[in-house]
C-alpha cells in the first residue's frame, strides 16, 4: 500500500529556512506528480507546489514563488520542499500528495491528488 511520510518541519525564526521530505513506499512514484499543500490554522488547505513526474515542470502559489523551490529524487523516492525566508504567514501543516497523471494538472486543488501524508508542522515565530 503506497505510503508518504513527510518530515523535516519545526519552529523556526522569521527569515530562516527549512527543507521538508516526503518518502514515498509501497510503489515508485516515478510516474506521478508531486505536489505540496498546506493548512494554516483555522483555514483550509491550500497549494503550494508542484512539480511534474520527469521534474521538468514546476509549478508555485504567487506567495511562495522566488523563495521555496520544489524538486525530486526519484531514485529515492523522495520529493523535497526547499522553503527559504520563511514569513510568519508560513506558519501551517504541510502536506505532500501524489497525482497519477503525472503532470500537475489542475494542481492548485485537492481533488486532482490520490495519495496524502499525515503532515508536517512548520511554524515560523516573527
Amino acid at each position: 500500500q503506497l505510503q508518504l511520510v513527510e518530515s523535516g518541519g519545526g519552529l523556526v525564526q522569521s527569515g530562516g529556512s527549512l527543507t521538508l521530505s516526503c518518502v514515498a513506499s509501497g510503489a515508485a512514484l516515478n510516474d506521478y506528480g508531486i505536489g505540496w499543500f498546506r493548512q494554516p490554522p483555522g483555514k483550509e488547505r491550500e497549494a503550494v507546489s508542484c512539480i511534474s513526474s520527469s521534474g521538468g515542470s514546476t509549478n508555485y502559489a504567487d506567495s511562495v514563488k522566488g523563495r521555496f523551490t520544489i524538486s525530486r529524487d526519484n531514485a529515492k523516492n523522495t520529493f523535497f520542499l526547499q522553503m527559504n525566508s520563511l514569513k510568519p504567514e508560513d506558519t501551517a501543516v504541510y502536506y505532500c500528495a501524489a497525482e497519477r497523471l503525472g503532470g500537475c494538472p489542475r494542481w492548485i486543488s485537492i481533488k486532482p491528488f490520490d495519495y496524502w501524508g499525515q503532515g508536517t508542522q512548520v511554524s515560523v515565530s516573527s
